[in-house]
C-alpha cells in the first residue's frame, strides 16, 4: 500500500510539471501572427480559436457554416478566412518575406503587403493552382474543383497545375497558356474540367467583385435593436396619454389663437333662452 501511494505520487509530481510545457508552444515553433476577430465557429488547429490567439507556422485554421475568421500577419498583411472554409498558415516570415498559405477549401481575402525583399514570396496554393502576390489585395476561393482569383488592387500571378485550366480570364495570359497575370478588376478561374463549349474569356460581374468582399468581412458589432416590449406598462400608458393630449390640444387650436364656440341658436318666443 505504502508503495502505491508513492508511485501515485512521483506520477502526479510528474504530470504537474508536464502541463505548463504542454500548453506552451514547442521548442523552435516560429511566430506568424495572430487572431484578431472572428465570428464562433472556428477553429486553430482543432481547438475553439479565440481573439488574441497566436499563430505558428503550420496551424491549420477552420471556420462552420456560421463561422469567419480574422488574422494579422506579423509582416502587417490581414487575412479574412469566410465560411466553410480551411486555411494552413504553411509559413511567414516577415524579415524574408517569405510566406506559404494552403487553401484547402472556401474562400480567403488577402491585404498583402508591398514585397521588396529579394527573392521576397507570398504565395496561396489551393489544389489546382498557385496564386503569387506581389503586394495587394485579392480574393481567393476553392469549390468543386475550380479555383476562382479577383484582384482589387496591385497585381496578381495566378498558375494552373496539372491538368488544370484557366477560364473566365480578363487578365493577361502567359507564353506558355497556363499562367495569368492579373491588375485590378480581372480575374480568373482554374478548373479541372473543360466546361461546354470551351474555356471563354468573361468580365468581371460587379457583384462577384462584391460577394468576394462580403463574404469574407467580419462586419463590427451593432448597437442591439430597441423594443417597444422591453418598456414599462405605466411609461407606454404615459406616452400615450401625453399624445392624446398634444393632439386635443392641437385640434382646439388654429393659428395659435383659440376660437370661442357659437353662441346657441334659439327658436322664437323660446322661455328657455336669455
Amino acid at each position: 500500500m505504502h508503495s502505491l501511494k508513492r508511485f501515485l505520487a512521483i506520477f502526479l509530481t510528474c504530470l504537474m510539471t508536464a502541463l505548463p510545457a504542454l500548453s506552451e508552444p514547442q521548442a523552435g515553433a516560429q511566430h506568424a501572427g495572430q487572431i484578431t476577430a472572428l465570428i464562433p465557429a472556428a477553429t486553430r488547429n482543432a481547438q475553439p480559436a479565440k481573439t488574441n490567439d497566436d499563430l505558428q507556422w503550420n496551424d491549420l485554421l477552420q471556420t462552420a457554416h456560421s463561422g469567419r475568421l480574422r488574422v494579422g500577419l506579423t509582416d502587417g498583411s490581414v487575412l479574412s478566412l469566410g465560411s466553410d472554409s480551411e486555411l494552413r498558415v504553411v509559413q511567414h516570415d516577415a524579415a524574408t518575406q517569405q510566406s506559404s498559405l494552403e487553401l484547402n477549401y472556401g474562400k480567403v481575402r488577402s491585404q498583402v503587403q508591398k514585397i521588396t525583399q529579394p527573392g521576397g514570396k507570398f504565395e496561396i496554393k489551393t489544389p489546382n493552382a498557385v496564386i503569387g502576390v506581389i503586394g495587394t489585395h485579392l480574393y481567393v476561393a476553392y469549390e468543386a474543383g475550380k479555383t476562382t482569383v479577383i484582384c482589387y488592387e496591385g497585381q496578381v500571378s495566378v498558375s494552373a497545375l496539372g491538368n488544370a485550366r484557366a477560364q473566365g480570364n480578363t487578365g493577361q495570359t502567359g507564353s506558355s497558356g497556363n499562367s495569368v497575370t492579373l491588375n485590378p478588376g480581372q480575374m480568373v478561374e482554374i478548373t479541372d474540367a473543360v466546361p461546354p463549349g470551351g474555356f471563354q474569356a468573361s468580365q468581371v460581374p460587379p457583384s462577384v467583385a462584391q460577394n468576394g468582399i462580403l463574404s469574407t468581412n467580419i462586419p463590427e458589432k451593432q448597437p442591439p435593436a430597441f423594443h417597444t416590449s422591453h418598456v414599462p406598462v405605466w411609461i407606454a400608458v404615459g406616452y400615450g396619454v401625453a399624445v392624446g393630449l398634444a393632439l386635443g390640444i392641437t385640434m382646439g387650436t388654429g393659428n395659435g389663437k383659440h376660437k370661442a364656440p357659437a353662441p346657441p341658436t334659439c327658436p322664437p318666443n323660446s322661455s328657455t333662452c336669455g
